[in-house]
């Protein structure tokens, strides 16, 4: 799930992503910027805080933060299904558990709202087929409170076995040179 983009100082930057869809997601919306750039227009993304109307009370990076805490955030567990084995992972449910828990909303329907945004914003990224169709547009939700619906942090080390396949194997020789910064991608 690697792409390209060459600069315009014939500089070459590789890009990973986590699944398929969030490649041709961040290919889409780099080609679109690229366009309203070129044509002498100001590239803006939507934004999520706009679209849910998120009181502008609530911090997502904070929350993030919070979240992520080792003592008192979501708790990342090693989950199965399907045959498959998600690493540094969690469920709807736990992040919607934690939410109600931490006094960060005041009921479920809400907790939906801002894992929303969290998914948006890119805080979390889904897990496995059932959360990667809801934030496809699949469900009512793009972020699902299930307990069969995993998300992970984008940083954690994320990883799924018994999911490879020969189009997973990226050629060595293609990764010459040095890397300058390796960290994590988000779409803000």
């Amino acid at each position: 799930f690697v792409f390209k983009l060459t600069a315009a100082k014939q500089q070459d930057h590789f890009f990973q992503a986590s699944y398929l869809e969030e490649r041709d997601a961040w290919v889409r919306d780099i080609k679109k910027a690229i366009q309203c750039l070129d044509g002498g227009q100001r590239f803006a993304r939507k934004s999520t805080r706009k679209s849910i109307r998120l009181p502008e009370t609530i911090n997502l990076s904070a929350l993030y933060l919070s979240m992520k805490d080792p003592e008192k955030g979501i708790k990342e567990l090693k989950l199965e299904k399907d045959k498959k084995v998600f690493n540094h992972c969690f469920t709807g449910t736990s992040v919607i558990d934690w939410l109600v828990s931490s006094n960060s909303i005041r009921n479920r329907k809400e907790g939906l709202m801002l894992a929303s945004s969290l998914l948006s914003e890119g805080y979390l990224q889904p897990a496995g087929d059932t959360s990667k169709a809801a934030a496809e547009g699949l469900s009512d939700t793009p972020f699902l409170d299930l307990s069969d619906a995993y998300y992970y942090f984008p940083d954690s080390g994320f990883f799924c076995e018994g999911n490879s396949s020969d189009d997973d194997v990226v050629l060595k020789e293609e990764f010459r040179g040095m890397i300058v910064k390796q960290g994590c991608l988000l779409k803000q």
